[in-house]
């Protein structure tokens, strides 16, 4: 089992309303590496899962609490 599913990833990226185009832009990768996770084909460096999951909207120092 991986740290994180590629569903959730494409969950995420739409809840933000984005193409993998614009999310590959804002973390600075390729989209073609945001096709690869969301495909279960790679997986992301552990160091994204936060900009990844943080709400849209929410600044880049914003905490989620839970």
């Amino acid at each position: 089992m991986s740290y994180v599913q590629n569903e959730t990833i494409r969950a995420l990226r739409e809840r933000k309303a984005l193409t993998q185009k614009q999310l590959a832009e804002k973390l600075c990768i390729s989209d073609k590496t945001i096709s690869k996770w969301e495909t279960g084909k790679g997986l992301p460096d552990i160091s994204l899962l936060e900009d990844l999951a943080r709400p849209p909207g929410a600044s880049p120092t914003a905490k989620v609490a839970f």
